[in-house]
């Protein structure tokens, strides 16, 4: 289980895609990507999608997402995605009331029980109070992170320039 902090953008590609029995039928799918801006959105999803479909598209809608964290699985079996508001439970030292902010995460899980599982390994190993206040399936497909490209081939040197010097 992994965790990954950026700012994410939901978007929506209608396309005619192949089914099963050979028929192609349109149809809407929703994606999240890895992008600082709609255009970046815009041009990840294109890049991601032109693997997958051959014809005619339409991005239908791109919009900033509600989370800026998801909780990413390892296994195979983790194919669906959960949107899960977390109540944080603080102290108010001056009146000493208990304080409640939400924060929304995206899991990828198998089920909802799944998603609780993952939930608890990551926050478990923190020290804060929580409650998880909603947790519900999404029609996300595939999230696509962004992977910077080297802007050179060359072998990265991570030896500090004092023991470089030392040889």
């Amino acid at each position: 289980m992994r965790s990954r902090t950026s700012s994410w953008f939901e978007t929506k590609i209608r396309y005619r895609k192949t089914m099963e029995d050979g028929m192609e039928k349109p149809v809407t799918e929703q994606y999240v990507v890895d992008a600082l801006s709609f255009s970046e959105a815009e041009t990840a999803i294109t890049e991601e999608m032109a693997v997958y479909i051959s014809g005619e598209y339409k991005i239908t809608d791109i919009k900033p997402a509600a989370y800026g964290e998801i909780f990413f699985s390892d296994a195979d079996k983790d194919d669906r995605w959960f949107k899960a508001k977390l109540q944080f439970i603080t102290l108010d030292e001056k009146t000493q009331k208990e304080k409640r902010s939400t924060t929304t995460y995206l899991v990828q899980a198998g089920s909802l029980q799944g998603a609780v599982k993952h939930i608890e390994e990551v926050m478990g190993g923190t020290m804060i109070d929580y409650v998880i206040a909603s947790l519900q399936e999404t029609q996300i497909m595939d999230v696509y992170e962004h992977h910077a490209q080297k802007k050179n081939s060359e072998e990265r040197n991570d030896v500090p320039e004092y023991e470089q010097n030392a040889e």
